[in-house]
């Protein structure tokens, strides 16, 4: 349990943010797939992150870590070894998920497992399409549960029409492409995030993107290279929107990933009045990042859906609070993913605000959301759930009285200084004025 409160503050200064989750996954599993030493720099040190780390060391890959530097050392997927134990992915979906893409094409037998909660999430939107390959993967029920046995072998390529937007499936089967034969095609209806199209031409894949499709031929062989993990702008977004709806604030963050399939939060301020300013952008080989600086603004409700779902999912939670201090009806539809996150996302910020005094409803993919409306203070949990922890934590900036988070250790899995850049960020109002 953790007491969170804040007299009036204001939000000022700079803050660089950790690493990228989802890019700091890839950077380590293509960095142990391709032949040769791959250099990580950012690489994002929360749980999630390492869970994948002590995999690949399992599976017989040489990883070193000083902190944020990583060095992987692979002799390439083929050279991998038995691993002596059962690969636990802990919490983290995007793990599992992904390993399983990866292990099918490998030439090993080996279990998948992972904590209780992870346990109850669904993996068939992975097992099916990698089933219709040719994968081996047994558990239950119907494959859409941890535990999960894979026994790696040949595979042959799909034409896959992806049902839903998922960033996790795509990755899972452009992974799986990478070592079968023929050429693996994912169609899209809405582009999800591309982290794994734009790192898999850095290691050298043989792929190709054309609008909603990408495709990927097998039987290429990756080597190392150098990976640069830019900010997490979806860690950022927790005080990007403190800054937009708490008066006087401004926050300026640096070296944060600019990434368009990412980049909805960015919108999403300044459809509803937040001052959002780019001041450096670098477009280089891998990850675009930037200079970003947020700051208040009188805020109104919107709209968010459709194509704009998969470029903010993950903060979808923050911006349920930041629509609690908006004029007018917020409605977030469409994101029915949100249900089959760390925990089901939509019923858990709608409990946590209505508890504080949001006058917030869950609906069957969103919620809706009325502003303005003054919030209270009371004690929340997290579910576990770092962007509900989180959400929880930025909610404490503007409530009248303190909030307390159970289980706030869970933060720490994507963005383990939180609290010490929160306190650092946040001054008394009057000590500005």
């Amino acid at each position: 349990m953790k007491t969170v409160v804040f007299d009036k503050p204001i939000l000022t200064g700079d803050v660089a943010v950790p690493g990228d989750k989802s890019i700091s996954h890839r950077a380590v599993m293509l960095g142990s797939i391709a032949e040769g030493e791959t250099k990580i720099t950012g690489f994002l040190d929360g749980e999630d992150c390492l869970r994948t780390i002590d995999i690949f060391r399992q599976l017989g890959v040489s990883i070193e870590r000083e902190g944020t530097n990583v060095t992987v050392d692979s002799p390439g997927l083929q050279g991998w070894q038995l691993p002596s134990g059962d690969l636990y992915a802990g919490n983290s979906g995007t793990t599992a998920r992904l390993m399983l893409g990866i292990l099918a094409g490998s030439n090993i037998e080996s279990v998948l497992t992972g904590d209780e909660s992870l346990s109850k999430r669904p993996m068939n939107r992975v097992t099916l399409p990698l089933s219709t390959m040719g994968a081996s993967i047994a558990g239950g029920p119907d494959g859409n549960l941890l535990p999960l046995t894979i026994a790696g072998g040949h595979l042959t390529a799909i034409d896959y029409k992806m049902p839903v937007a998922s960033a996790q499936v795509k990755s899972a089967i452009l992974f799986a492409g990478l070592n079968a034969e023929g050429t693996t095609t994912i169609s899209e209806k809405t582009v999800s995030r591309d982290h794994t199209e734009r790192m898999l031409m850095q290691f050298g894949a043989s792929i190709q993107v054309d609008g909603f499709k990408v495709s990927v031929k097998g039987g290429n062989v990756l080597h190392g290279t150098e990976v640069i993990v830019p900010g997490d702008i979806s860690s950022a977004a927790f005080f990007m929107s403190a800054a937009a709806m708490i008066k006087g604030s401004s926050v300026t963050f640096k070296n944060v990933g600019l990434n368009p399939t990412r980049t909805g939060i960015l919108d999403v301020l300044r459809n509803m009045g937040a001052r959002v300013e780019i001041l450096e952008e670098k477009n280089g080989v891998g990850e675009p990042f930037g200079t970003v600086k947020v700051s208040y603004g009188e805020l109104r409700a919107t709209e968010i859906s459709g194509e704009l779902i998969p470029r903010l999912i993950d903060e979808l939670p923050i911006i349920a609070l930041l629509a609690t201090q908006a004029e007018g009806t917020t409605v977030i539809k469409d994101a029915e993913e949100l249900r089959v996150k760390e925990t089901d996302r939509i019923a858990a910020v709608t409990s946590e605000l209505k508890k504080i005094g949001a006058d917030i409803e869950a609906t069957d993919d969103g919620m809706i959301i009325h502003g303005p409306t003054a919030l209270t203070g009371g004690t929340l949990t997290s579910y576990g759930d770092h962007r509900v922890g989180m959400m929880a934590a930025i909610a404490a900036l503007i409530a009248s009285e303190p909030i307390q988070i159970e289980d706030p250790e869970c933060i720490a899995i994507s963005y383990p200084g939180f609290f010490e850049d929160l306190d650092k960020l946040a001054q008394p109002a009057n000590a500005n004025g």
